[in-house]
């Protein structure tokens, strides 16, 4: 795939994909659709996931309306309540939660809405966005349901500049008014089966989906784009190992499209000998990197690989967060592949997300790389790779799907 193509690619899905949503399944079809021009026909295989409407959301801060965005599936209602920074995570911090609304930093992540609900937080507050930047992004969250576990208090998503307001001016009472309708909705996974000359195949992934505010140029249109060229390449040579090509929906919201592939597909995964995940690759920017929940000796061998090749890159064993993970916890071998840009030259997950952060030779030099890789496992007459999931691994995967604490 030449640079003129990918960059058409780019073009026509530079838009918002939230999954789950209308834009999610325009781009799904498109997928589809370029499958077609290459003689392969893929299907769209649909999930339930969680949707919300929000008809009202507001915060208020001692007599001061905020701007603000309400959580997905929080709930609904309203609660007043003072005020309360959680700066610190020590049972000390965590004690002042009770009856308060409040403000935390980062994501609300399984274990940190846990906290607030056992020290009874009554409500609260995240932000993103950036002190320094002009805008005044919100990014649309959710309280997702592997988080709240059914057990729902009103969220809300505010602007870093606001956040930093209301700390600097020592604020005392906060009212949290949330309205919103909660329903099942539909995302979508698009499948593509390539048939090799025995059973097993190797399945390649990439989440299309965006988040609310971005394009999803690098995240991840850039590993979209990736499989689907390398599609386009196995679909014209023969390969001895099969490959399924998936572009899973709804990864931004919890990694649903991979998770509900692998939940959906049991009779199927004794065939997968490995997966191979594109996420954000063809930065201008970055380090090369493979993070592989396998066996260490897989790390090894990329490296020599690379070095074999000619390309720059280091490989790691880990988790990756993204749709490797489910794979890897059904026992599968996995590896995921970036172009891990610093967060100064490539943002994710906001408005900075375009065509601005990415360099066309990277993506198909990232491509050729990973393509070579790939046709290596599929043309040897045994996949070299263990198909175990090592102990330590393990543990990172249940740390990492919050079924155990991290120490």
């Amino acid at each position: 795939m030449d640079v003129e193509r990918i960059n058409q690619l780019f073009q026509d899905n530079a838009y918002v994909r939230m999954g789950g949503t209308d834009e999610e399944l325009k781009c799904a079809q498109y997928l589809v659709d370029q499958c077609a021009k290459f003689g392969c026909k893929a299907r769209i295989e649909p999930f339930p996931v969680d949707m919300a409407a929000i008809r009202e959301a507001t915060l208020t801060v001692d007599g001061k309306e905020i701007c603000c965005k309400g959580y997905f599936n929080s709930g609904s209602g309203t609660v007043e309540a003072p005020f309360y920074y959680l700066a610190n995570t020590d049972a000390y911090s965590l004690s002042n939660c009770q009856g308060k609304i409040v403000m935390i930093d980062g994501y609300m992540g399984y274990w940190r809405y846990q906290d607030l609900l056992k020290n009874g937080a009554v409500g609260f507050i995240t932000y993103d966005g950036n002190a320094n930047y002009v805008d005044r992004d919100i990014d649309q969250r959710e309280l997702r349901s592997y988080v709240s576990n059914g057990n729902k208090i009103p969220g809300v998503n505010i602007n870093a500049k606001d956040a930093i307001a209301l700390v600097n001016q020592d604020a005392k009472m906060a009212r949290i008014h949330l309205v919103q309708d909660e329903y099942k909705g539909e995302s979508r996974n698009v499948i593509l089966d390539l048939p090799g000359e025995i059973d097993d195949y190797i399945v390649l992934t990439a989440h299309y989906d965006s988040t609310s505010l971005s394009q999803g140029v690098y995240d991840n249109m850039s590993g979209s784009i990736g499989i689907l060229a390398m599609a386009e390449y196995f679909a014209r040579v023969s390969h001895h190992y099969g490959i399924r090509v998936i572009w899973c929906g709804s990864e931004e919201r919890g990694l649903l499209g991979s998770k509900a592939y692998v939940a959906n597909h049991p009779e199927e995964l004794e065939h997968i000998v490995l997966n191979v995940n594109l996420d954000m690759i063809g930065s201008i920017m970055g380090q090369f990197i493979a993070v592989s929940t396998a066996e260490e000796a897989l790390c090894s061998y990329i490296s020599y690989f690379a070095s074999e090749k000619g390309f720059g890159m280091k490989s790691s064993q880990g988790v990756y967060s993204s749709d490797s993970t489910p794979f890897a916890d059904a026992g599968i071998p996995a590896v995921s592949f970036a172009r891990d840009a610093p967060g100064n030259t490539a943002t994710i997950h906001n408005s900075y997300d375009t065509m601005a952060v990415m360099n066309m030779e990277h993506m198909v030099g990232d491509i050729d790389f990973i393509c070579s890789f790939v046709e290596r496992m599929a043309n040897a007459k045994r996949c070299p790779v263990k198909k175990e999931i090592p102990e330590n691994m393990k543990e990172k995967l249940d740390e990492y799907l919050a079924r155990k604490r991290a120490k």
